[in-house]
């Protein structure tokens, strides 16, 4: 039975003490076995792979930056002296003429700068929706408590503006200041906040989904019903944005459905699914439809992906404690409006 040796201190240059290499031959160990202290070395633990760094992306001049900005400064150059030119013919004609083109160019410039100034606001409102939603996935990963607080006072204020959530504003308001873990928090904020306006969206898409496909259905011409799902399509994404506190300008609209178009091509949305058109279409249900009424239907589904599209896009929070609408949801009211269609149809 072996008995564990003391601790004790040994210099290395002693004699007593023999350093023993990793690979021992046999003559080596024997001769090892009369030393009174046996050191023996560790092996090297194997070496890593290095880790180097990823080098950051190449920065290009921005050339194309630079070729819009001056293009537009000569523009606006050009309309500034314009204007000059035709104040002075003004005056030159008539003092009276002069005095009115000046007073007409002071208050162009002034709703010229209204109107970039609301544009800047409702840039600002889409963008801090975009990263209220991002920092929500952050949060909600990290179970961040104090950045779930800070979250949740920021999304307040985006809704400040909805008469219909003060209810859930108080309610809200009154646990954050409460032990609440951060994801739970956010989960909490979604159900308060989140659940009527999604109530409203899910009710704005199936209504301009109704909307299109009764009109693309009876509409005599092909130009008609584009320019109509257009409008449609761009007057909902507004809504939309409006409805969850984004609120944007023409510039944040166009941004806007810039998202929405590029979340619909990830997502491969545009695309209502096979199984989806034969649901609606196939089973024997397009030889009893005419060709004008399929049209319709599948616009107006096409129009409610697009919605719901617009919904995720423009929603402050994600989906995470409420479901996500499905298109599938507005299937049955639609294909009740094409049996209305078709039994007008037949009835006329």
């Amino acid at each position: 039975m072996s008995t564990a040796r003391r601790p004790a201190a040994f210099r290395l240059d002693d004699p007593q003490v023999v350093l023993a290499p990793t690979q021992m031959r046999d003559d080596e160990r024997a001769a090892a076995r009369g030393a009174e202290v046996l050191v023996t070395r560790a092996p090297d633990a194997p070496a890593l792979p290095a880790v180097v760094p990823a080098s950051p992306p190449r920065k290009r001049f921005a050339w194309a930056a630079v070729f819009w900005s001056s293009l537009g400064a000569l523009t606006l150059l050009g309309l500034g002296l314009a204007v000059i030119r035709l104040i002075e013919d003004l005056a030159a004609r008539s003092a009276a003429l002069g005095a009115v083109g000046l007073v007409l160019a002071i208050v162009a410039a002034l709703a010229l700068v209204a109107i970039l100034t609301r544009e800047a606001f409702g840039l600002a409102r889409l963008a801090a929706v975009e990263k209220l939603h991002a920092r929500a996935e952050q949060v909600i990963a990290a179970d961040d408590r104090d950045g779930a607080r800070l979250l949740v006072r920021e999304l307040l204020t985006v809704v400040a503006g909805e008469p219909r959530l003060a209810r859930s504003r108080a309610a809200i308001a009154g646990h954050l200041d409460e032990i609440i873990d951060g994801a739970d928090l956010v989960r909490l904020a979604e159900r308060e906040l989140m659940a009527p306006l999604d109530q409203e969206a899910r009710r704005l898409v199936a209504a301009t989904a109704r909307r299109v496909s009764v009109i693309t259905a009876v509409s005599p011409r092909a130009a008609v019903d584009m320019l109509f799902v257009l409008v449609s399509a761009v007057m909902l994404v507004r809504r939309l944005a409006d409805l969850y506190g984004g609120r944007p300008g023409t510039l944040g609209l166009i941004r806007l459905f810039r998202h929405v178009v590029a979340h619909l091509a990830m997502t491969g949305g545009m695309a209502a699914g096979d199984s989806l058109i034969q649901q609606v279409l196939g089973h024997g249900v397009a030889a009893k439809l005419s060709a004008r009424l399929g049209e319709g239907v599948l616009n107006g589904l096409l129009t409610a992906r697009l919605g719901l599209a617009a919904i995720e896009v423009a929603r402050p929070l994600p989906f995470v404690a409420l479901e996500r609408p499905a298109l599938a949801d507005l299937v049955p009211d639609l294909i009740a409006r094409r049996n209305a269609a078709e039994e007008d149809a037949r009835a006329g």
